[in-house]
């Protein structure tokens, strides 16, 4: 099972980021867990200075942008 974490402050992208990854694991009807990690300390751990970002088994993916569900579907192929 992956495990997807949205890193933002609960920002609007951060929101629509998380939307798209409910979508993306929908689509491609994988069993994922989607974690919203939303407090600086535990952002920062990740080496994030911009958000949303997106993390996929620990690693981050993408920092600074909102993907769309058709991005986030390549990295949980």
């Amino acid at each position: 099972m992956k495990k997807i974490q949205i890193l933002g402050t609960g920002c609007p992208k951060c929101h629509a980021l998380t939307a798209n990854a409910e979508q993306a694991v929908n689509e491609l009807g994988i069993e994922a867990v989607i974690e919203k990690v939303d407090k600086i300390q535990d952002i920062m751990k990740f080496g994030v200075m911009i958000t949303p970002a997106l993390a996929v088994d620990g690693q981050v993916k993408s920092a600074g942008k909102v993907l769309t569900p058709e991005a986030i579907k390549k990295f949980l192929a």
